[in-house]
């Protein structure tokens, strides 16, 4: 149902044609990047956190891992990674298909700089088995994002 909501909301922005769905998983990195045809990295990963008891959705590179320490001192607590079994009530997306589009409502979406080096990026489209092929501007837009930040790390 997720995927559908995604579909439909791309189809009313007249991109459409920027959603896959693919016969076969893309729920991580490795996969999205087969299922694709790119490199890890152009893997745009959406995790998500708990901020004072609400989801926060952070979008990095494909081929990075968030820094505690970067995230405490932008955010001003700790990384809390939502548990697996809160993710879709918590973001209206199931773990594999979380994306920055089509969430429940109040949910911020900031995007990491490590994003920055590229132009076209690949982040899931509500499935595990999907994905939207859109350049940094477009997924600025379409998440409705809160602004950029910069709290990963190389793996």
């Amino acid at each position: 149902m997720s995927f559908q909501k995604v579909k439909e909301f791309f189809e009313s922005q007249g991109a459409g044609d920027k959603v896959m769905e693919f016969t076969h998983s893309s729920a991580t990195v490795e996969l999205a990047a087969e299922a694709v045809g790119c490199e890890p990295a152009h893997i745009a990963k959406t995790m998500s956190f708990l901020q004072d008891d609400r989801a926060v959705l952070i979008v990095t590179a494909g081929d990075v891992k968030i820094d505690n320490k970067k995230y405490k001192e932008t955010f001003h607590q700790k990384a809390k990674m939502i548990h697996p079994e809160q993710v879709e009530d918590l973001t209206g997306h199931a773990p594999g298909g979380v994306c920055p589009f089509v969430t429940k409502p109040g949910i911020p979406v900031w995007l990491d700089v490590s994003l920055k080096r590229f132009d076209i990026v690949y982040p899931a489209a509500g499935s595990g088995n999907s994905a939207v092929r859109l350049t940094l501007p477009e997924l600025e837009h379409f998440s409705s994002c809160s602004g950029w930040v910069d709290v990963c790390k190389p793996q």
